[in-house]
């Protein structure tokens, strides 16, 4: 599929359990292969304090930009059909898991639905997303303001690139 067909889809990726590195590199592999998709960018793998409980080990995170002419919904689908094949379980907000994959965002749209809302609500306030961002579309403003300005003004969250 061409890069310049269908819209551009931002997607965070996030596991700290079982293996979190290749977690994300077999869901970096799913990702790249989804129907009527193409991954346009990936960024580094990131390592970061897990947000809400601290009794957990901490994240291995990553983020993607992937054209896609899915609809918004279908693409939710395929990201939560790919997290349940990485035996993703719900067991408590903000708990441990073996892959999470947040839509940030789709296009220029804003949605709000049961299901999903666009953008996605907490990509401004979390450090192990924008740094990520920044470093595969310097270019992105996100809400008025460079994404890396925004990065920049979580310094104080603690993320570190992990070598490849």
């Amino acid at each position: 599929m061409s890069e310049s067909v269908g819209a551009l889809a931002y997607i965070g990726l996030g596991s700290n359990l079982e293996a979190p590195r290749a977690q994300l590199e077999r869901a970096l592999e799913a990702l790249a292969v989804l129907p009527l998709s193409n991954l346009v960018a990936r960024s580094s793998l990131y390592a970061s304090a897990p947000v809400g409980p601290q009794d957990q080990p901490d994240f291995v995170n990553a983020v993607v930009a992937l054209r896609t002419r899915l609809s918004p919904l279908a693409l939710l689908d395929q990201l939560q059909a790919l997290e349940q094949r990485h035996r993703r379980v719900r067991l408590r907000h903000w708990g441990p898991r073996t892959l999470d994959l947040d839509l940030l965002s789709y296009a220029d749209l804003t949605l709000e639905t049961p299901r999903l809302t666009l953008p996605h609500p907490q990509r401004l306030a979390r450090r192990f997303v924008l740094e990520p961002l920044a470093e595969i579309d310097p270019t992105l403003v996100l809400d008025g303001t460079p994404v890396g300005e925004r990065a920049a003004a979580l310094a104080h969250q603690p993320l570190h690139r992990l070598s490849p």
